[in-house]
Order: C-alpha cells, then sequence, then structure tokens
C-alpha cells in the first residue's frame, strides 16, 4: 500500500513539473506561457513536443492508478491541445490561450490527492519566498 501511495505522488510530483513546463513557465495572473505556447511558432516541434508531453502525463496518470473518468479527462484535453499545435494559425492561439497540460495535469493531481492524501513539493522546488507553502494555521477547539 505504501508503494502504491509513493508511486502515486511521485506521478504528482512529475505532473507538477509538466505543468510548470508546459503550461506556466512564466504566468501573468490567470494566464501563463510555457514551451508549449513558444514553440506554437515552430509547426512540427509544436505537436512532437505536445504529443510527447501529454503521453508523459497518461504514462503516469496510468502508474498511479487514476480512474477511468480521470484518465478520459486527461485525454480529451490533451487531445485538443496537440490537434490544435497541427493547424498552424490556430495552434499559436490555441497554444497561448487553452492550457491543456495544465488541465490535464490538475486532473491527475486530484485524482492523485483524493486517493492517497495532498502531496507536497521538496523545498528546492520553490523560486522566491512567494512560491513557498504556507504554514498551515492549526485550528484549536478550546472547551
Amino acid at each position: 500500500m505504501a508503494d502504491d501511495r509513493e508511486k502515486a505522488h511521485s506521478a504528482w510530483r512529475s505532473a507538477e513539473r509538466i505543468k510548470v513546463l508546459s503550461d506556466r513557465l512564466i504566468g501573468v495572473g490567470p494566464f501563463g506561457i510555457g514551451l508549449d505556447g513558444v514553440l506554437a511558432w515552430v509547426p512540427i516541434a509544436s505537436t512532437v513536443y505536445s504529443v510527447g508531453a501529454g503521453g508523459l502525463l497518461m504514462m503516469h496518470g496510468a502508474a498511479a492508478g487514476a480512474s477511468l473518468g480521470t484518465l478520459t479527462r486527461m485525454a480529451a484535453y490533451i487531445a485538443f491541445d496537440s490537434a490544435a499545435s497541427a493547424i498552424p494559425v490556430v495552434s499559436w492561439t490555441v497554444d497561448m490561450l487553452f492550457p491543456g497540460h495544465l488541465l490535464a495535469a490538475k486532473a491527475l493531481q486530484k485524482d492523485i490527492e483524493a486517493r492517497h492524501g495532498p502531496s507536497e513539493l521538496p523545498a528546492s522546488w520553490y523560486r522566491g519566498d512567494k512560491l513557498k507553502p504556507r504554514a498551515k494555521k492549526e485550528s484549536r477547539i478550546r472547551v
């Protein structure tokens, strides 16, 4: 059981990496850009990256034992993002505005957290103070 939990949390961390690399290297409010958006300007590279990153997410989802519903949702996000990458002008807009890898990674992370509890990133993953996890306040009930 502990081995399954560790596999799942490892998949959660991998999904976090892919999410940030693909769609959130540079973030401005709710919008962000990552390799997926930058590579949209390079036709073949964009599709190869999109399919490769999506395949990795799906592989991690299967290894973590994600539910069929989660895997189906992930596949739909990735398929739309990857299919749009093949169309020159459309891909620029879709890759900049539709964070397919981010949505697929979040779906996988929610599934893992629902089954195995919350995951945390090592402190070395955070850049600057504003990205460090905040200490949770303990609620104390006094009787």
